[in-house]
């Protein structure tokens, strides 16, 4: 293994990006002479996605990964604007991802690793969940010091009201119109409370920050420029090393949890490839990262009654319509941006 590892880190190069769609990171793991060479498409960072990758290199070691990681947006452009040829597309945006199975570009794959999956996770054969993931506040420590941590979306809101001076340009959440999971979080919050809209009216009041993704909101958190994260994926916060800088709220009211989801685009190559990942990535323990198998939490604070996972399906299609998406957004703009 320790071999591998060696390998992998030196056979790690940048590959040459393509036009159109904007790119975040792309690099080459495996072996640099093979042609079986799987071409991955995903909203995950390599520092997530690796403790996944390496034990698949490791049991395929004439396997190369080319990995690209895009905002879930661009992932969208790429597959649905532009039909880039990619083998396996994996994003944490539930929806987006329905929207191209639903409108015919994603390929049917059956194993007995996906029989396996439980009905919530598998959707027509298309679609693949293999992580549960909540959305999480991650709050600062040195910002709470000697106030009381809040638990729920009201407590939230409380702490906030009466501590405006603390909270000031110090709050920060996705920027919906450019986040794909922050808009499918946004929606989600708001159909199962109005409190979001009231948490997002004080937020706009309090000069929030808007980000477009989770590591650089917890970054933020990290380095004093936040005091609180909203709707984070608590799993990137769950597995970083500096998290004694901030705690992670599950929020007891509710906690929404998205599926990450892989699927074979209909430009695929390479689909046998593509099926030997999606097996991996759903029969791997938990060890290797955030699985179906438990949805981790620092604080073992996870309450089964409170969870809110978001289904597959064509429901997850109704806040994609362009009038309803118009709406919402318009909406959020005049909470959140107080113009």
């Amino acid at each position: 293994m320790r071999h591998l590892i060696l390998s992998l880190l030196l056979s790690l190069v940048l590959v040459p990006v393509a036009k159109g769609f904007e790119i975040e990171e792309q690099s080459r793991f495996g072996p640099g002479e093979t042609t079986n060479v799987l071409r991955v498409l995903s909203t995950a960072d390599l520092a997530f996605i690796r403790p996944m990758l390496l034990p698949f290199l490791s049991k395929y070691p004439d396997v190369a990964v080319e990995y690209t990681v895009a905002s879930s947006s661009e992932v969208m452009k790429a597959v649905f604007d532009e039909s880039q040829s990619y083998d396996l597309v994996i994003s944490s945006a539930m929806d987006l991802q329905t929207k191209l199975a639903n409108d015919g570009l994603a390929l049917s794959y059956t194993s007995q690793a996906t029989q396996s999956l439980p009905d919530w996770a598998n959707w027509g054969d298309q679609i693949f969940a293999f992580t549960q993931e909540p959305a999480a506040m991650v709050l600062s420590n040195k910002a709470f010091e000697g106030l009381e941590l809040p638990r729920t979306r009201q407590e939230l809101l409380s702490v906030l009201r009466q501590y405006p001076e603390l909270f000031d340009g110090k709050v920060g959440t996705y920027d919906v119109r450019q986040s794909g999971l922050g808009y499918l979080f946004a929606t989600q919050d708001a159909r199962t409370s109005e409190t979001y809209w009231r948490l997002s009216e004080v937020m706009g009041l309090l000069n929030v920050r808007l980000y477009t993704s989770s590591a650089t909101m917890i970054d933020a958190v990290v380095t004093g420029e936040l005091a609180i994260a909203y709707n984070v994926l608590g799993s990137y916060a769950m597995n970083r090393a500096d998290k004694t800088a901030f705690t992670i709220v599950l929020p007891s009211d509710f906690t929404t949890v998205m599926l990450r989801t892989a699927l074979i685009p209909v430009t695929a190559k390479r689909t046998d490839l593509a099926g030997r990942f999606i097996d991996h990535l759903i029969e791997r323990t938990n060890e290797a990262g955030p699985s179906l198998l438990q949805l981790g939490s620092a604080d073992d604070q996870v309450d089964e009654n409170s969870l809110r996972r978001i289904r597959l399906g064509p429901g997850l299609l109704v806040y994609l319509d362009k009038f309803k998406n118009r709406s919402f957004v318009n909406e959020w703009e005049s909470a959140i941006l107080q113009e």
